[in-house]
């Protein structure tokens, strides 16, 4: 399949390369373009503009928020009430392709974006992806997907390529995006529930690595639990597989949902402030489990001792 590729950063890179080694034609967009040039080497075209990437059959987009996602699917050109754009993906994909946007990105610009595309005789898939780098360069990421069926059902080749399993959530693009946040969510609240039981575990003199070996074998023997578990017991925060801005980014954007359908999300309002927290502190550049710094300081553990 003819696919062009946009956004090569820590999780784009190793699904492009992924997307290549499955023997697709990979044309590949980054606005750094030194990060295109691995791929270029493993057989990948060159798109020096967003519009070259778009000529194919797919364009694939892995963008880090929601105003670099609009700035690449709508160009410079500001959008009529039709949805028509002189630029950008939305004005350079041909009738009947598919956009296929795998980040985590508001419900509301999923449907900018589903209406976008269909007054342009496009179609539009969102499939955002669990898992961190590691799991894209492996081709182990759960990705959950909507659309139309027959646009989701053109993407599954391109789909077992990248991932270990697609869950599909039925033809309103949007609905994916809802579930991704929600997920988030889910994983920021594991994050925030060991920080509070290892730093009262600390705060009585405990083991932490203990303690989280005991729960991640016997209570808690899952994969969400022994990854933070171990990023936590170690103060294993840089590099970070997962920026804290990103993780405020969606815990914003699912507490945007949470109001727009009336859900009281208490947990995620105590979440977000744990975030804002540590960004306040200068945590910008540490993975997003680094909120769970915040618990032990709470405790009065001023350097979260193991």
């Amino acid at each position: 399949m003819k696919i062009g590729f946009i956004g090569l950063g820590n999780m784009g890179a190793g699904i492009a390369a992924n997307l290549l080694k499955a023997g697709h034609e990979v044309t590949v967009y980054n606005r750094t373009s030194s990060k295109a040039e691995p791929l270029v080497k493993q057989g990948a075209r060159y798109a020096a503009q967003v519009e070259e990437a778009c000529g194919g059959d797919v364009v694939m987009t892995m963008l880090s928020d929601d105003s670099a996602l609009e700035s690449v699917a709508f160009g410079n050109a500001s959008t009529d009430k039709a949805g028509n754009s002189n630029g950008g993906i939305v004005g350079a994909l041909k009738k009947g392709a598919i956009h296929i946007s795998m980040s985590t990105i508001s419900v509301a610009l999923s449907q900018k974006l589903t209406e976008a595309h269909a007054v342009h005789g496009q179609r539009f898939v969102s499939a955002p992806v669990f898992g961190r780098p590691e799991a894209a360069a492996t081709a182990k990421l759960v990705i959950v997907a909507a659309g139309a069926d027959d646009a989701v059902n053109a993407c599954m080749p391109l789909f077992e390529a990248m991932g270990q399993k697609t869950f599909r959530f039925g033809m309103n693009p949007a609905h994916a995006n809802l579930v991704k946040l929600s997920g988030n969510f889910l994983i920021s609240s594991v994050i925030e529930s060991l920080a509070e039981a290892t730093a009262l575990i600390g705060k009585a003199g405990l083991d932490k690595q203990q303690y989280l070996e005991f729960l991640t074998s016997t209570l808690f023997n899952a994969p969400v639990y022994k990854l933070y578990g171990g990023i936590i017991a170690g103060q294993k925060f840089e590099p970070a597989g997962f920026a804290a801005p990103l993780g405020f980014k969606d815990n914003r954007l699912v507490l945007a949902a949470a109001e727009n359908l009336r859900v009281p999300m208490p947990l995620a309002s105590l979440i977000y402030n744990r975030f804002l927290t540590l960004l306040a502190q200068g945590g910008d550049k540490l993975d997003w489990a680094a909120i769970s710094k915040l618990a032990a300081e709470d405790a009065g553990q001023t350097k979260a001792s193991s």
